[in-house]
């Protein structure tokens, strides 16, 4: 299963938001979205879940056209979860999961042991089934995005599209996040992610896609991606680079100053 964009312009009113965007995304890889604030990664996401159509070129999921594909069929396809999503209502978070089941389901039939099963599969995966009888509003913030996590995954999507899934968490459950979607990847499943963390994109990302001012900066390994001159660019920062059990590690060190920015650029 891929999704693909080619030649994606999104314009809200005068900004560019994304000014002729080609990429795509495979079953089995892990495809990291990393950029500075206002970069387009959103928006890009958005338009590979089919939520943005854009100005100009095309969305593809797997060599059709996003836009002629049955809405029903697409969201048993490609799973979204949004950045910072509210829920406002008191659900109960197994409800809030059993949501992800509603494109596999008839209307006005309950649940199939199928879709349970989906359900207490995904509630286990993102360690959430101890909260599964408290309501949105009795859980803490992080908790609440594990338990959107589970939604998205409750809806056994071939691919996932995660919008910083990891922003509101600690650094335990980071890490099982990050696990569990390298075990949808080692599945056969299509990942893709946003991330704000150099040192997590690095470790867990089989490709980085680097956005900046709407555009592709660079796209490949995340050695690199992530070379100096492209977080230079990027990012305006200098960056301490070090390594664990073979891992790199990159920290964000400190600002470039107006002669870094000129070379950089």
């Amino acid at each position: 299963m891929k999704v693909e964009a080619k030649a994606a312009v999104v314009r809200f009113g005068a900004t560019t938001a994304l000014n002729g965007v080609d990429v795509s995304v495979d079953g089995g890889e892990l495809v990291g979205f990393i950029g500075p604030n206002g970069s387009g990664k959103t928006t890009l996401l958005r338009v590979l879940a089919g939520l943005l159509s854009p100005d100009s070129g095309q969305t593809f999921l797997a060599g059709r056209p996003s836009a002629a594909i049955d809405k029903a069929e697409f969201a048993r396809s490609v799973s979204y979860l949004q950045q910072g999503a509210e829920v406002h209502w008191p659900i109960t978070i197994e409800s809030l999961v059993g949501l992800g089941r509603l494109p596999h389901r008839r209307a006005f039939r309950g649940p199939s042991d199928r879709d349970r099963q989906a359900i207490e599969s995904a509630l286990m995966a993102t360690d959430t089934l101890m909260l599964r009888y408290r309501t949105v509003n009795q859980v803490s913030g992080g908790e609440r995005m594990r338990a959107l996590l589970a939604r998205a995954l409750a809806v056994e999507a071939p691919m996932l599209l995660a919008d910083e899934p990891v922003a509101a968490l600690d650094p335990l459950h980071q890490l099982q996040v990050m696990d569990l979607l390298r075990a949808k990847v080692a599945a056969g499943g299509g990942v893709v992610v946003v991330l704000h963390d150099l040192s997590l994109a690095a470790r867990y990302c089989d490709r980085l896609v680097l956005l900046s001012k709407g555009a592709v900066l660079a796209d490949g390994h995340p050695a690199a991606v992530l070379s100096d001159d492209n977080v230079a660019k990027a990012f305006g920062v200098k960056v301490a680079r070090g390594a664990h059990e073979g891992v790199p590690i990159i920290t964000p060190w400190k600002p470039l100053n107006g002669d870094d920015h000129a070379s950089a650029n």
